[in-house]
């Protein structure tokens, strides 16, 4: 009687823990959401941190984290004129004697923001606003010496003078729609990932920046739905094929009020421009419209006079990815550089004298720089050295000797280091391991555990979590990295359907040995509901070396629908697939290929979700799909050939479109024209569009619909 009784308990202890997720667990509770270390801030020594907390702008010690720290600014010293100011962000300047506060920061687009911008300095403890006429400012920026600082308002570059609190205009021909001056057009800040285009000389004497002259790019118009007229707005996009802005250089001396323009030779393109930190340097990168000509260009400044010349060319019979993996010696006269020459991609010295030295050599590719040691000369790097689906820490002598790795994980790992390289803050996760954050030194020792996520992972226990699991499928040509997650309940004796997420678009992996967020709870609820996910990278992805990423080269969508077909066609072997029920999903370039799949690849897939698709190639911006498609101009079949509008007639299967109309990425313009397609063809469809809502989609109750009504989707037709 008493051993019944116990198992009673244990059957009653494990249902009544044991929970299933739901949608608005995920999407409206926030339930599963991980913690970070946010407003993480190296202080100069390199042996304090700062960080934003409640009682205001806090410094930490590396050492004695727990033990030793000191409020920099406090809550209640940000107050202006009688009102506490709601801070977004903060940052210092050179010599940490003021910061900036940022207040009310609101997007523009993808990394673009304007706020109003507050000056702290620290030694007064008086507190002012930047410019209370013009406002609000963008790339805000302290000089290098602390006693100006510059901004961007309406497209031109303004610089205060704190001593005398005397604003100067640098640029005065700026105005929306034409011309832009400091910061960045809509297709550099997307493809290119930058929005600040101008930086400071180290000496506070120059400045150098770019100008855009957008007269000639044509314009796209959305509607947003909010009065009883819609409102519209108009901004300059350039599609495949149309003209760009024309980009120019310029040093503007502070000294005299003259800008001078730079000669850079022939080119379409200046995706970077860099100040070395110790000299007047200035490096500029050049791309001619095919992207596959990168130009180093070295500005030298002395006595107010530039010059200016080319230091190195890469030349690429594909094309050529733009990175932030540069970083300028304090020696005066190299810089250490990505670059895919010898089919991986690893670390190269580039002197100025043209001459270069590989510094990482192997059958892997270096992911990103994380900073230099200049003392001991030593580079830290993330790399996929284990192979694509891992991301570990390294670190190298600049001489390519003594190479080793700093993170012991196998997963994904990465760091945020401390101003000279002493100490970093290291966020290790893996497939089915929510982030830890760990405070490390420079050889990976573990000093101190910022964030272990322990609330996520107890929540975790107490629901039926599945294991996802790395597989490898054979593609159509070549084998291909995959995950799959089964039922908490799986038994191999029964038959389930399948449900295949997928991105596949150059330069991003689905397939991670990573946590995947919100993205692995909804996965979990799939399989909670008894399907299978499946995730698969195809050929065009990443860090499996350059012939495996630029195969699909002027073809897009083609090498990869092939291998999504060939995936689709072995999970059909397998003795616990439904082959009558594999469905799948993507988002942007996913859903161009969730698209493709259901049509070029009809017989295989019953049911199909296109998130703000790609439809044509035509419809998208041009320094995107020209790096990897060229012109229509040039390229015709290229982009004809594997356009989902132009494989309508072979739907079969449920066909689910679903758009922002206030998407200024992925226009709303590809999925009405694949609407007209699909109608033209006579082909029933579904298909829901979200007013005003951008390429996230997302805000408010947002995507808790989005995929609450995804999921029910899922469970009628698949």
């Amino acid at each position: 009687m008493e051993r019944l009784t116990y198992f009673i308990f244990v059957f009653i202890s494990f249902t009544s823990f044991s929970q299933s997720i739901s949608v608005e667990d995920i999407w409206r509770d926030y339930k599963f959401y991980a913690r970070g270390v946010d407003g993480f801030r190296s202080m100069n020594d390199g042996e304090h941190f700062s960080q934003f907390t409640n009682e205001g702008i806090v410094k930490y010690s590396f050492k004695n984290y727990t033990k030793e720290s000191e409020t920099i600014i406090s809550t209640d010293e940000m107050r202006f004129e009688n009102i506490t100011l709601l801070v977004d962000d903060y940052e210092f300047n050179a010599d940490e004697s003021k910061v900036l506060l940022l207040v009310d920061q609101k997007a523009i687009y993808r990394r673009s923001y304007t706020a109003q911008h507050f000056l702290f300095d620290l030694k007064t403890r008086e507190l002012e606003a930047l410019d209370r006429e013009r406002t609000p400012q963008t790339q805000v920026e302290y000089s290098p010496d602390g006693k100006k600082v510059s901004y961007i308002f309406e497209n031109n570059l303004y610089v205060k003078d704190l001593r005398t609190s005397t604003i100067t205009q640098v640029t005065k021909d700026g105005e929306h729609n034409k011309v832009i001056n400091g910061t960045t057009d809509w297709v550099y800040e997307e493809e290119f990932a930058i929005t600040k285009a101008y930086g400071w000389s180290p000496d506070s004497k120059y400045i150098g920046y770019l100008k855009f002259d957008e007269s000639n790019v044509k314009e796209y118009t959305m509607k947003y739905f909010n009065e009883l007229y819609p409102d519209l707005y108009t901004f300059k996009y350039p599609k495949a094929g149309e003209d760009n802005s024309v980009v120019t250089a310029y040093i503007a001396s502070l000294e005299n009020g003259n800008s001078t323009k730079i000669d850079l030779g022939e080119y379409e393109y200046i995706p970077r421009i860099k100040w070395s930190h110790k000299q007047n340097q200035l490096i500029l990168q050049t791309l001619n419209r095919h992207q596959n000509q990168l130009i180093y260009h070295l500005v030298e400044v002395k006595n107010g006079e530039y010059r200016s010349r080319q230091i190195f060319e890469e030349k690429s019979e594909t094309y050529i990815d733009v990175d932030d993996n540069l970083l300028i010696l304090n020696n005066g006269n190299s810089i250490l550089r990505t670059s895919e020459y010898d089919g991986y991609n690893h670390i190269y010295l580039l002197n100025f004298d043209g001459t270069t030295k590989k510094i990482t050599n192997g059958n892997w590719d270096v992911i990103e720089f994380l900073g230099i040691d200049d003392k001991n000369e030593m580079i830290y790097f993330t790399s996929a050295q284990e192979g694509a689906i891992y991301k570990g820490i390294y670190k190298i002598n600049i001489d390519g000797k003594k190479k080793m790795a700093i993170s012991k994980e196998t997963g994904s790992n990465d760091a945020m280091f401390s101003t000279g390289m002493k100490y970093f803050v290291k966020s290790y996760s893996d497939a089915n391991t929510p982030p830890v954050y760990t405070l490390c030194d420079n050889n990976g020792h573990e000093l101190e555990v910022l964030e272990d996520n322990s609330r996520l992972k107890n929540k975790l226990t107490k629901n039926d979590i599945s294991i996802k699991e790395f597989i490898k499928f054979n593609g159509a040509e070549l084998e291909l990295n995959g995950w799959m997650i089964k039922p908490i309940d799986f038994d191999p004796s029964k038959k389930y359907p399948v449900y295949m997420n997928i991105y596949g678009g150059p330069g991003s992996n689905m397939v991670s040995d990573s946590w995947g967020g919100m993205s692995y709870m909804y996965h979990q609820l799939l399989a909670q509901s008894g399907y299978i996910v499946v995730s698969v990278d195809p050929r065009g992805t990443m860090y499996r070396g350059v012939a495996f990423k630029k195969s699909t080269y002027l073809e897009l969508g083609k090498l990869e629908t092939e291998d999504m077909i060939a995936v689709a066609k072995e999970l059909k072997t397998y003795d616990f697939v439904d082959k009558d029920r594999i469905g799948i999903m993507g988002w942007s370039y996913g859903g161009f290929m969730a698209s493709l799949a259901m049509t070029k690849g009809a017989d295989q897939f019953k049911m199909g979700i296109a998130v703000a698709p790609v439809t044509n190639w035509r419809y998208y911006d041009n320094i995107y799909t020209e790096r990897f498609m060229r012109t229509p101009q040039e390229n015709q079949s290229g982009y004809d050939q594997n356009s989902p509008i132009n494989h309508v007639s072979k739907l079969k299967g449920k066909y689910f479109l679903i758009h922002g109309s206030g998407d200024d990425n992925v226009h709303y313009q590809n999925t009405m024209e694949m609407i007209n397609a699909l109608v033209a063809a006579d082909k029933q469809f579904d298909l829901f569009i979200y007013p005003n809502k951008n390429h996230g989609i997302y805000g408010g109750n947002t995507r808790n619909h989005l995929f609450k009504m995804m999921y029910e989707y899922t469970l009628k037709n698949l």
